[in-house]
């Protein structure tokens, strides 16, 4: 079966964001008060062959965990559907 896994990785909320608050400070710039805590993450898409739905959910969490999020300062989450 073929799955689609979208990722979404960001960092962590104890963490200061320096990407996150120079796009804030620019918003604000702009004119756009509004826009308040601006975080900057990643979105990752997996195309995935897996027997089933929990075997693409273990390799999406691996792939997650040994390269694309650097877990001592992002948090990750993905949502898993078939192609």
């Amino acid at each position: 079966m073929k799955f689609i896994a979208h990722i979404n990785v960001m960092p962590l909320k104890e963490l200061l964001d320096p990407q996150g608050k120079a796009v804030n400070n620019n918003l604000h710039n702009l004119g756009l008060h509004q826009v308040q805590d601006v975080r900057i993450g990643k979105h990752i898409t997996l195309n995935i062959e897996a027997a089933n739905k929990e075997e693409a959910e273990k390799l999406t969490h691996d792939a997650c965990k040994k390269l694309l999020a650097n877990q001592v300062m992002e948090a990750f989450d993905f949502t898993l559907s078939e192609a």
